[in-house]
């Protein structure tokens, strides 16, 4: 619970300081740990091997020459002293050992061992010496009665003293250690917060509205994919903020050119300014301005419910060619009036899934553009055919063309291309995009090609029922 309130950075610190802390502890323990277990019993091996091999010199040799020179090497070459008392008397006396010893030694229990016939081995504050020493009582025994004592010892600064530079050299390489530690946590925890803390500051500023700022990325870790991710999260909203003003605008702008003729009609009419035919006339503008509010409401709705998933999509079988041929005669008399001959050519074979209401809206859309688009005495096709799995109807015109800088941009709402699509032909700037959206839901795509002065052509691919 305590840890949820800490910041990023000090719960960065705190695991390296505790990280640290164990690995300094955990290398002292464990380099005094495999001292104590290999130098000091090494040392104490020692002991008692030179103890046994002095007393077997002594009681071999009843203390001759032989011991007297084994002794002595002892205690020059390995530093080792050796102490002996004959006289048993001298171990419950609690002055041994000639005066080495002044005072108690051995405890009670020890002499006890002593006197079993066990050796016994202490670490020991030596009275004299105001030090700790090593040390080593040995037993000798004569027709099992104890005749003496041997005792080796040596000071346990001499045992330490190899231990001395470890303990230098220890020191040293814990503290480089933690030095080391402390620069690596400065450089994580850098490396860590500074993208943090820039992509607090760019989320304070996108919440503020302010969408340009991006994060500058200097990581290819999981920090990095964060700090892409947020960036192309405000480039997304970038450029549906963007897309939405100019939604608005074109909105705005569609709105008031027909509220303006009819508000500025209407009052022509009420004021008597116009007269007998003119009336009519001005009637004739008001009505045709109202159905042109009418389709851009109706096509608004419509492209809110496609974008918003709200509208619901039928799922039926669906004669391809049957619907087509139903689309194109209710245009038969359009097209006969600019005189433009609508050919088909078509599968009948082809069967589909989706919505019959909706595909129909989205064929007519195409057919209308294509009668207005395409000059008198020419014609335009519909042309159905598909493989295993996509059917593909295409719709050809033979217009002015589009050019090609502009293809991809005649799906956007609102979105007219000059010298051919206009306000003054009645569109709304909404059908393309509608269109697009229809069949993105069947799981098909719209797609376009033009060549200008000779015509354009929109295929919708659609996928087919297979038996």
């Amino acid at each position: 619970m305590f840890t949820k309130q800490l910041s990023i950075k000090r719960k960065i610190w705190l695991t390296i300081t505790l990280v640290s802390f164990l690995m300094i502890v955990l290398g002292v323990t464990l380099t005094y740990f495999l001292y104590e277990r290999l130098y000091v019993d090494k040392q104490i091996d020692l002991l008692e091997k030179q103890g046994a091999m002095l007393k077997k010199e002594y009681v071999s040799d009843s203390k001759g020459k032989a011991y007297e020179q084994l002794s002595a090497w002892v205690q020059e070459s390995l530093n080792i002293n050796v102490v002996v008392t004959e006289d048993p008397m001298q171990l419950s006396a609690g002055i041994p050992f000639h005066g080495v010893f002044d005072e108690n030694l051995i405890t009670f229990e020890e002499r006890q061992q002593l006197l079993e016939g066990s050796d016994v081995l202490m670490i020991r504050d030596h009275p004299r010496f105001d030090q700790k020493v090593l040390a080593l009582a040995l037993p000798i025994f004569e027709k099992d009665v104890l005749q003496g004592v041997i005792f080796l010892y040596m000071s346990v600064d001499v045992v330490y003293e190899p231990f001395k530079p470890v303990q230098t050299i220890l020191f040293i390489t814990l503290s480089f250690i933690f030095v080391v530690l402390i620069w690596l946590a400065n450089r994580i925890t850098i490396s860590i917060i500074s993208p943090l803390k820039e992509m607090e500051k760019v989320s304070e500023q996108m919440a503020k509205g302010d969408l340009t700022k991006r994060i500058t990325i200097n990581h290819k870790d999981e920090i990095g994919k964060l700090a892409t991710s947020l960036n192309e999260m405000a480039q997304s909203l970038e450029i549906v903020e963007a897309q939405r003003s100019e939604f608005l605008q074109n909105v705005s702008h569609e709105l008031r050119t027909p509220l303006s003729y009819i508000k500025g009609y209407t009052e022509a009419i009420q004021e008597g300014v116009v007269q007998g035919e003119q009336v009519e006339q001005y009637l004739g503008i008001i009505q045709k301005e109202t159905e042109r509010l009418r389709r851009l409401v109706h096509d608004l709705l419509d492209l809110a419910q496609l974008e918003g998933n709200s509208y619901p999509m039928k799922e039926e079988p669906i004669a391809y060619s049957q619907l087509i041929e139903e689309v194109s005669q209710r245009f038969t008399l359009r097209s006969q009036q600019k005189g433009i001959n609508i050919r088909l050519d078509l599968d009948e074979d082809i069967i589909i899934k989706g919505d019959s209401d909706r595909l129909e809206q989205v064929i007519s859309n195409l057919l209308d553009n294509a009668i207005r688009y395409t000059s008198t005495n020419e014609s335009v096709e519909l042309i159905l055919t598909s493989n295993k799995s996509y059917a593909f109807l295409e719709v050809k015109d033979k217009g002015p063309g589009i050019p090609s800088n502009e293809l991809q941009r005649i799906f956007e709402r609102f979105y007219r291309v000059e010298k051919s699509r206009t306000r003054k032909e009645g569109g709304t700037g909404l059908g393309l995009s509608i269109a697009q959206h229809i069949v993105q839901k069947h799981g098909g795509k719209l797609e376009v090609a033009s060549d200008e002065q000779l015509g354009t052509t929109f295929t919708i691919i659609l996928p087919v029922i297979t038996e």
